[in-house]
């Protein structure tokens, strides 16, 4: 056999065994990922069904025994012996009513079991056996069951997504008077009243923007305000967990590949280093299992796990969580206040700022020490000091609440703005109170709703951000939309261009195709409004091609102006250029189309090549109409000469050029 062919074949081997090895492996993460849920799922699907058929069956039979019971109530009664013969019906009706209370108090104690689940893990398995006792106890008629099932039918949760079913079954609800069934029903004025937090940031929002309401910034401070007095007394009581908003418009070709979620080889790839002993590796990773952070399942093993082997080789950081987690407890790391000062002390004894804030924390609550202000003052500076967020919220709150020191709202405000830039959920809350009530700084309504709604975007309904991309990633298009739909009503600027994105490739099912462009227009605005560059580029871009909306160069022009000038987008640079060289809504104007096109090109790496090759072709369109423009100017000329000096004044010109020439050659000779 000849060596090339060899070498081939032994490649041909090698490409197919990657291929295969490739394929099992994306077949087991498959299988990890659906395995634990799938049986469940059919569970539930199953018991779905038999609830929206018992239902129906549970009004006709409440129907008739209505009609009996009215009909034996019109007979007459003789008074006497009507006791005794009323004893076998009331011991019946007394047991059918036991009966029911058990039923329903099993129901109850279901329903509170699956929110425990939900509470303690957040992981995929768990979520589905909590599904599963839900759905049990809406067999059994319990109403706040019911509306879990209603929302996983609606959003498509585990894939169950059956929209028509979610309606049914939310009427059913709204009937009897649930408030969240009305909600999803769009009866936002009735679900607030129930008391919705998500009916509240709705209205919040609708009276913030104006939309189908008169516009009334105290009306949604007051909606805003109760969202984020909710969400503060959570955050009070744990950090509480960041969610990623994926934008589907920065990663429409690869979504896998972005910073927010972790992939699952990458994620195995950081595994693999830190088993390796990478420190800095096994720090991340313990912080992203404390939280379930960026996809993955919070898990508090694995965190401590990865926490203990880095503190192990020196990290201060790992000794500063594994103290938090020991102050928070949890499954992992049970409540121990000494372990806590043991391991905050050993960081805070290598500068961290992290121990150090652990050690204010121990003296400003007393835990497992007496408290003392003074000390904790003390930590809590070092900590801000050395830049740490939540130490300089704590320095804000001393100063606002006057514990142990002066009141001082100025020195509050400071603190409170400091930690608020790197996005300290607390401090937020505590400058929309300031500027609500006007403590230490100005009034302002605009200001304190903003903020407000900053903190109530942090709300458990966040988590929807993740499932919806998840579903879009896996390509269930019409879950991810009623998803993104739901949280872009309550105000998230990602959910609205995240659901026009997904309008505009006309991929769902759920929306008739003529109707999905207008709607993207309205939600492409509403995201603009909120200071979506992108957005504000797609609008001129709807508008110049006529989607959902009449051709409108004037206004699109408009658009790209206002992208162009406040946000310094580069894209709305290079379509405004292209509407000056051309005259497009616009008076024409080629000195500023140049001008424009190289902007963008200075303001992106990535307009580089598109600009270079418009300028190419705007240059050439110049220098031809400039040599046609010459052509016809001399032309011009020739005919004036005609006029002035005689039609044969070419042959003047050329004898006088032959004299000036014998002229100049004479003197040279001589």
């Amino acid at each position: 056999m000849k060596p090339l062919t060899l070498l081939i074949q032994i490649l041909i081997i090698i490409g197919v065994t990657i291929k295969n090895m490739e394929a099992e492996r994306y077949n087991k993460r498959q299988k990890e990922r659906n395995i634990t849920t799938q049986v469940s799922v059919n569970k539930v699907k199953r018991l779905l069904t038999q609830i929206l058929e018992q239902r129906k069956l549970n009004k006709l039979t409440n129907k008739r025994e209505y009609l009996l019971e009215k009909k034996k109530g019109q007979h007459k009664l003789k008074i006497k012996g009507i006791q005794n013969k009323d004893v076998p019906r009331r011991n019946k009706i007394h047991l059918k009513k036991q009966a029911k209370k058990n039923f329903t108090d099993q129901g109850d104690e279901l329903f509170n079991m699956g929110i425990k689940i939900l509470q303690e893990s957040k992981g995929q398995k768990h979520k589905a056996e909590a599904y599963m006792l839900f759905a049990k106890a809406a067999d059994m008629g319990n109403l706040k069951a019911m509306e879990k099932m209603a929302d996983a039918l609606l959003f498509g949760n585990f894939g169950m997504q059956n929209i028509t079913a979610a309606i049914q079954l939310y009427e059913s609800l709204a009937k009897e008077g649930s408030y969240k069934a009305q909600n999803a029903l769009i009866y936002y004025t009735f679900g607030s009243a129930g008391g919705s937090m998500m009916s509240q940031m709705i209205l919040g929002y609708r009276y913030l923007s104006g939309i189908n309401v008169l516009q009334n910034c105290e009306v949604a401070l007051n909606h805003y305000k109760k969202v984020a007095d909710y969400i503060a007394d959570k955050l009070e009581k744990s950090e509480g967990i960041p969610v990623e908003k994926v934008r589907l418009t920065e990663r429409p070709e690869n979504l896998s590949s972005n910073s927010e979620i972790l992939d699952w080889d990458i994620y195995q790839y950081y595994k693999f280093l830190a088993e390796r002993g990478d420190v800095q590796i096994q720090v991340s990773l313990g912080q992203l299992h404390l939280i379930g952070r960026k996809g993955l399942d919070q898990d508090y093993y694995k965190a401590l796990y990865y926490f203990l082997k880095a503190a192990k080789a020196g990290s201060a950081n790992a000794m500063a969580f594994i103290g938090k987690m020991y102050l928070e407890g949890n499954a992992a790391a049970p409540q121990n206040n000494a372990t806590a000062f043991k391991y905050f002390s050993m960081a805070a004894d290598k500068g961290n700022a992290i121990g150090l804030y652990g050690l204010g924390l121990l003296h400003f609550h007393g835990k497992g020490i007496p408290v003392n202000y003074a000390e904790a003052l003390k930590y809590f500076q070092k900590a801000a000091e050395k830049g740490w967020p939540n130490a300089q919220f704590q320095l804000g709150f001393m100063y606002y609440s006057g514990s142990g020191v002066w009141k001082d709202y100025k020195l509050a405000f400071k603190y409170f703005y400091l930690a608020s830039q790197s996005g300290q959920p607390l401090a937020i809350y505590y400058l929309a109170e300031m500027y609500a009530t006007g403590t230490g700084v100005l009034r302002s309504c605009r200001t304190a709703v903003e903020l407000y709604k900053g903190v109530c975007e942090l709300g458990h309904w966040a988590e929807k951000f993740l499932t919806a991309y998840f579903a879009y990633k896996d390509g269930d298009i019409d879950s991810s939309l009623v998803q993104y739909a739901m949280l872009a009503e309550m105000g998230y600027e990602v959910a609205q261009s995240n659901s026009a994105f997904i309008l505009e490739s006309k991929k769902a099912n759920i929306l008739e195709k003529e109707k999905m462009y207008p709607m993207a227009l309205l939600l492409w605005n509403r995201a603009a409004v909120q200071g979506n560059a992108f957005a504000r580029v797609k609008i001129g871009d709807y508008h110049y091609y006529g989607y959902g909306t009449k051709k409108d160069y004037q206004t699109a022009a408009t658009h790209y102006s206002i992208a162009a000038d406040k946000y310094h987008s580069a894209q709305a640079m290079f379509n405004l250029a292209y509407m000056y060289e051309h005259g497009l809504g616009i008076a024409k104007d080629i000195h500023l189309a140049r001008r424009l096109y190289d902007m963008a090109a200075q303001t992106s790496p990535d307009a580089h090549i598109p600009v270079f090759f418009a300028l190419m072709k705007l240059e050439t369109m110049h220098l031809l109409r400039d040599i046609l423009f010459f052509n016809f100017t001399m032309r011009w000329k020739w005919m004036k000469l005609d006029n002035t000096v005689g039609p044969y004044w070419d042959l003047f010109v050329i004898g006088l050029l032959v004299a000036i020439l014998i002229f100049l050659l004479r003197n040279h000779y001589r």
